[in-house]
């Protein structure tokens, strides 16, 4: 079965003077918003926030009262909730900060779905920052011992799942069995693919190929219960259809992202370049355009907004720093699409499953 988009486009954002207010339906989940952490926040925060609840997602603004409301008047008055937070985590400030700054926009965020309040929680900011206070408030699922976040790979369809993508540098065996297991269940939950193929991130397909840490694991997952594990993968496999779930250190992984999304923008910087070198080109470039578009499209992260930290106990998203409203509105998007999909419980079945029964 093909992937669902992680995300689809969001509603476009409508000039201040014509916003509607139509509550969402009581029974969308909610979706706590940190409104400060990020570059371009708190406006985009705000802005996306509306093309969200303009798109039926019931949305909860949190951040400094004073700042936000003004916000949301001079966008048209939509009556969106925000709970107040005098504080924020900035980008160059340590993560371990949450600790002791507990009226952090990204805390008081985690505590609204701790509480109830919120059935997920999203940030644009300091992504060590979420993880810290994910853990702190949100604590671990039983059976995992590090959260891992889940980037999407664009691939010939749809997406892959790529796993750690940084939020464990040195790994373990078990923790990697452990993203494994989360992973695919993650991806057949929300994007809706039946038994994904998880492939585990090697030099050479050969089960004898790797480091220490990669030979160890390619045993641990192939004597996996209820895992479709296919094998050792290469990198150039990831924009296959060979798997649908990748497991990786989170050192290697954040790599494989930057360095796929540094390709990218180099890639299409030099198609341009080479369609504006002389008439011809330039002529030909006008055919190319819309097919160009859709092409990026598939590769821009605003597609999608965030990706889900996948082991904590609620739904945390992570987005990027330089996100922009439409961003927002995907990552809003993103995360209602996963409660509504019940990824959380799908996670803990999966872990249950896996975990060795006890002796009689």
């Amino acid at each position: 079965m093909e992937p669902t988009a992680p995300g689809a486009d969001p509603q476009p954002q409508r000039p201040p003077e014509v916003v509607t207010a139509a509550q969402p339906p009581a029974n969308e989940p909610v979706v706590a918003l940190d409104a400060m952490g990020g570059d371009a926040m708190p406006q985009a925060a705000v802005e996306g926030a509306i093309q969200a609840h303009l798109a039926g997602h019931r949305v909860v603004l949190v951040g400094d009262e004073a700042v936000l409301r003004p916000e949301l008047e001079r966008l048209g008055g939509v009556p969106l909730e925000v709970v107040h937070a005098s504080d924020v985590i900035a980008m160059e400030e340590h993560a371990a900060d949450v600790r002791r700054r507990r009226d952090s926009s990204i805390m008081v965020g985690m505590r609204l779905v701790k509480e109830g309040r919120a059935d997920a929680c999203v940030s644009m900011g300091h992504s060590g920052a979420t993880m810290a206070a994910a853990l702190l408030v949100l604590g671990r699922l039983p059976g995992v011992d590090r959260p891992a976040i889940l980037a999407n790979i664009p691939r010939d369809s749809g997406f892959l799942a790529l796993l750690d993508a940084g939020a464990n540098a040195d790994c373990k065996p078990a923790w990697l069995q452990q993203f494994a297991l989360m992973g695919s269940a993650y991806v057949e939950s929300v994007w809706g693919v039946a038994q994904p193929k998880v492939g585990l991130m090697s030099i050479g397909e050969e089960a004898h190929k790797g480091n220490e840490l990669v030979r160890e694991t390619h045993g641990l997952l192939a004597a996996t219960p209820g895992l479709r594990f296919h094998g050792n993968v290469e990198g150039r496999d990831l924009f296959s259809d060979l798997v649908d779930v990748v497991v990786t250190d989170g050192f290697t992984g954040n790599v494989i992202l930057k360095l796929a999304e540094g390709e990218a923008r180099a890639l299409f910087g030099w198609v341009r370049e080479a369609l504006r070198s002389d008439l011809r080109s330039s002529l030909g470039g006008l055919l190319v355009r819309p097919a160009l578009k859709r092409v990026a499209a598939r590769m821009d992260p605003a597609e999608y907004g965030a990706q889900p930290l996948l082991g904590v106990g609620g739904y945390a998203f992570i987005g990027h720093g330089s996100a922009d409203a439409r961003a927002v509105a995907s990552a809003v998007r993103t995360a209602r699409q996963a409660v509504r999909a019940g990824a959380l419980e799908r996670l803990v079945t999966a872990l249950e499953a896996a975990r060795p029964s006890a002796p009689s």
